[in-house]
């Protein structure tokens, strides 16, 4: 696969996650990040989703056609023209509800349908986290929400997590602030990041059925604006 269509990468979870289940991958060392600068944003309960100047696709490029994803269609070709040749723009879509409503009754209703949460340049290297955001200051992007900056620490991380409501939020992920090789080597090496790592509610999909098929064009499968 071209670097300019590639997937997002796989997080591991860290060790403390609620949401780890028997196909997911706890971070094998977490001490990559020991004295290292970090950001720790929300993650939120969406569909991944990336833009190039030419597309947008979900997590896969390959993806089928969704009519839920229509709104993200719109919102790539308003900027488009704004991203530059080869990089690619990631992040949440939020328009189709999965297991968390976003709504003004949930005290969470939504600023944006999609939220940015990475940016690729054309080797392949995901910006700088302060660069990220300058790159969605220029394509009027609203940003994941940050919860915390700093020093990596243990203890900071269990803050968080003790702050997280399952009613509200999926989780957060935590990442080095400084830009980041998209993943190589055989097996998980090759898959999965290993300067991010996610944190998950437990249960956090709690629907009996996937949300593509149950989508429907009434409001109580879309999330709510603000």
């Amino acid at each position: 696969m071209s670097a300019l269509l590639a997937k997002w990468p796989r997080t591991y979870h860290l060790p403390s996650s609620p949401g780890l289940q028997n196909d997911d991958r706890r971070h094998p060392d977490l001490s990559i990040f020991e004295g290292r600068a970090i950001v720790v944003t929300e993650k939120k309960d969406g569909e991944g989703a990336t833009m190039t100047r030419e597309v947008t696709y979900p997590r896969s490029p390959d993806g089928r056609y969704h009519s839920s994803r229509d709104m993200m269609k719109a919102f790539h070709a308003e900027r488009a023209h704004l991203i530059p040749e080869d990089w690619r723009v990631s992040g949440e879509y939020m328009y189709a509800r999965h297991s968390i409503p976003y709504t003004i009754a949930n005290g969470n209703p939504l600023k944006a349908w999609f939220y940015g949460f990475g940016v690729w340049d054309e080797d392949n290297r995901l910006l700088p986290w302060d660069e990220t955001l300058d790159v969605f200051g220029m394509l009027d992007i609203v940003p994941v929400r940050e919860f915390h900056r700093g020093t990596w620490s243990q203890a900071d991380i269990h803050r968080i997590a003790e702050s997280m409501d399952p009613d509200i939020h999926e989780g957060f992920v935590v990442r080095i602030t400084d830009a980041i090789d998209y993943p190589s080597g055989t097996g998980d090496a090759g898959r999965f990041f290993r300067e991010i790592a996610k944190w998950v509610r437990r249960g956090h999909v709690r629907t009996d059925e996937h949300w593509s098929f149950r989508w429907r064009d009434e409001a109580g499968f879309r999330n709510e604006l603000t």
